[in-house]
């Protein structure tokens, strides 16, 4: 309880300094990541603080990630967050809250509707020009044999909680060798997952994208990925009917493979930390997975 009253104060004299006038009715936390921690004021702002320390360059990180939202803005078919504020100094920055909810925690009734608005906001992201995009967001390729080091190294984390089913699926993953390395790199938010995807629970339909910390010019596929581990290959399917870009046969080797890899990552993840949302989405989704 002491943390939770202190960070709501910290929140306060935040918005007192950049919003004066503002009044705080009611601060509630919103959630939690590897990278940041999320908090709502007065159901109409978010206020995101950053995890990273000081001297790992907290400040620049904020700022940078604002400036990309600016850039990201005129990009997107869907709505991004704008920020209202930022602080360097606290790692915060602070935006109007966007309708929907999130959607690893509020599934639609309609996930197919989703595939079309997905499809859309990867083909302009995909499609913007790398060298201007590179201002905002670092280069994130790493050997795709490294990934796969590091998924056996999660695998050995969560193995007690996998179902004894399952194993031999992920086993068989784990033996064989990383995909073919990827071709051209492109702007991708890198970790579009279902918690940083905005949607209305009742019409199915996506209302926004947010927590572009991790952007980069990456692999396109792992942003496809992503759709493939948290909203199956059905939805994946669709999806790539209304995207643009190019994925070839050894592209979709490559959304399989990161899509396995992410899982376990987040299984590992949601048990270390104890946000068990993580862990249990991705015990749930093991078979549609890796079979």
């Amino acid at each position: 309880m002491a943390r939770v009253t202190e960070v709501t104060e910290e929140i306060i004299r935040l918005l007192a300094r950049h919003l004066p006038g503002y009044e705080v009715g009611s601060v509630k936390r919103l959630g939690e990541g590897q990278d940041n921690a999320a908090y709502e004021v007065n159901g109409e702002l978010v206020v995101r603080q950053s995890k990273i320390d000081e001297a790992a360059g907290r400040g620049e990180a904020v700022r940078r990630e604002a400036a990309l939202l600016a850039a990201v803005a005129e990009l997107s078919p869907v709505p991004v967050p704008q920020p209202v504020f930022v602080d360097e100094v606290a790692g915060v920055l602070a935006y109007g809250k966007l309708p929907g909810r999130p959607l690893n925690l509020h599934p639609v009734r309609e996930p197919m509707r989703l595939a079309a608005p997905l499809g859309g906001f990867l083909s302009r992201l995909h499609a913007a020009p790398v060298e201007r995009m590179e201002a905002f967001v670092p280069r994130d390729i790493y050997p795709l044999s490294e990934l796969l080091e590091e998924a056996e190294g999660h695998y050995g984390e969560v193995v007690a909680h996998v179902p004894s089913a399952a194993r031999r699926m992920v086993e068989d993953f784990l033996g064989n060798p990383a995909p073919a390395e990827p071709g051209v790199p492109a702007f991708c938010h890198n970790d579009l997952g279902a918690e940083h995807v905005l949607a209305d629970a009742e019409t199915s339909t996506v209302t926004g994208v947010i927590d572009w910390t991790d952007a980069a010019i990456a692999d396109p596929a792992y942003d496809l990925a992503l759709v493939y581990r948290d909203l199956g290959p059905e939805v994946f399917e669709r999806t790539l009917a209304h995207y643009h870009g190019r994925l070839d046969d050894a592209g979709r080797a490559r959304v399989l493979f990161y899509a396995r890899c992410a899982l376990l990552e987040d299984v590992a993840y949601g048990l270390r930390s104890g946000v068990r949302s993580y862990a249990d989405a991705g015990l749930a989704h093991l078979a549609r997975t890796f079979s």
